[in-house]
C-alpha cells in the first residue's frame, strides 16, 4: 500500500442518510478523485473536495469512465456503496493503473493525493468535524467591515496605492488579497489565519492552503456570508482575484461578494472597493472558510 498518515475519516455522499451524515468537504476527497480517475474509473478534470452522489455512486450510462467509487469496489469484489471505508481507503492505497492507460503499472494514489491524504489526516484525525453551527462570528464581523469600505478607490487612479497595502505594508501592488486580510484583522474579531505582513497578499496561496486545510482555511461544502471566494478568470488553474461572500450561491449559482481592487472593466485589478455579482459557474470558482 502507499504510505500515508492515516485513515482520515469514512465518507458519505448526500444520499447516505438517514443513518449517516454527508461528509463535508475535503482535501481527502479531491485525493481519492484523483487515484479514481487514475485507475480509470472518472474523467480527469480540474478535483473539487465535495463527496458528491455521482462520485460516490458513479453516473447514470453505464460508462466505466463514470462510475466513481463504486466502479473500483465493484472491480474488486467490495460491496459497491459508493462511501469510503476503512477497507475502501486501503483498496485505493493498493490498486495499479490498469494497462492501457497512461502511466500503467504505477500507484493509481500519487504523490500528490498522498499530500493531500495527508493534510486531511492533520485535519480530520479520523472523525468527521462537528457540523458548522453558523455563528459565523467573526466571518460576519469581516463581512460587516469590508461593507463599510465599498466606494473607496485607491489614488491616485492605476497606482495600486490604498491604506490597505499602506497598512500591511506592501503598498502599490495589486491588493484584493491585502484587502481581505485588512477586513478580517481590523474586524474586531480577528482570526489567526490573517496575518499582517505575511498572509495573505496572493490569492493562490489562500486556494492552495484552503485545498490542504492549512493555517484555519479550508474548501467548504456549503457557502456562508463572509467566506472568501477566489477567481480563475481563464481556467488556468492560477486565480487571479478574492473576494469576501455577501451573499452565498442561488440555484443558479449567482452570488453577490465585497471585493477589492475591482471594477466593471477590470475585475482583479480596477482599483476600488465595489459589491459584485458574480456566477459560480462563469470562471474558476473556489469558496473557502476560515477557522473562527
Amino acid at each position: 500500500m502507499v504510505a500515508v498518515k492515516g485513515f482520515p475519516r469514512p465518507l458519505y455522499p448526500p444520499d447516505a442518510a438517514p443513518g449517516h451524515t454527508p461528509s463535508t468537504s475535503g482535501s481527502d476527497v479531491e485525493a481519492y478523485k484523483r487515484t479514481v480517475s487514475r485507475a480509470g474509473r472518472w474523467k480527469w478534470q480540474a478535483f473539487d473536495q465535495a463527496f458528491s452522489n455521482g462520485f460516490s455512486h458513479g453516473k447514470e450510462g453505464g460508462n466505466v469512465a463514470d462510475s466513481g467509487v463504486a466502479g473500483v469496489q465493484r472491480q474488486q469484489k467490495i460491496q459497491p456503496t459508493g462511501w469510503i471505508g476503512q477497507d475502501t481507503f486501503n483498496l485505493l492505497r493498493s490498486i495499479r493503473i490498469p494497462d492501457g492507460l497512461p502511466h500503467a503499472g504505477e500507484p493509481a494514489m500519487d504523490a500528490r493525493s498522498v499530500e493531500l491524504i495527508n493534510a486531511a489526516w492533520d485535519r480530520f484525525k479520523g472523525k468527521e468535524p462537528k457540523p458548522d453551527t453558523g455563528s459565523g462570528s467573526a466571518a460576519q464581523a469581516r463581512l460587516n467591515t469590508a461593507k463599510g469600505e465599498v466606494g473607496n478607490k485607491e489614488s491616485p487612479a492605476s497606482s495600486n496605492n490604498q491604506k490597505y497595502g499602506a497598512w500591511y505594508g506592501m503598498n502599490g501592488v495589486p491588493w484584493c488579497a491585502i484587502f481581505c486580510t485588512w477586513a478580517d484583522q481590523l474586524s474586531g474579531k480577528p482570526t489567526s489565519s490573517f496575518k499582517k505582513g505575511s498572509a495573505y497578499a496572493y490569492v493562490p496561496y489562500i486556494v492552495s492552503d484552503a485545498r490542504l486545510g492549512q493555517h484555519g482555511l479550508s474548501i467548504p461544502g456549503t457557502v456562508k456570508p463572509g467566506d472568501l471566494v477566489c477567481y480563475d478568470w481563464s481556467r488556468d488553474g492560477e486565480y487571479d482575484h478574492v473576494g469576501i461572500v455577501l451573499t452565498p450561491p442561488d440555484s443558479q449559482g449567482n452570488f453577490t461578494a465585497i471585493e477589492g481592487n475591482t471594477s466593471t472593466s477590470d475585475n482583479s485589478n480596477g482599483g476600488q472597493v465595489m459589491q459584485r455579482s458574480r456566477n459560480r459557474n462563469s470562471q474558476g470558482t473556489v469558496f473557502v472558510r476560515v477557522a473562527e
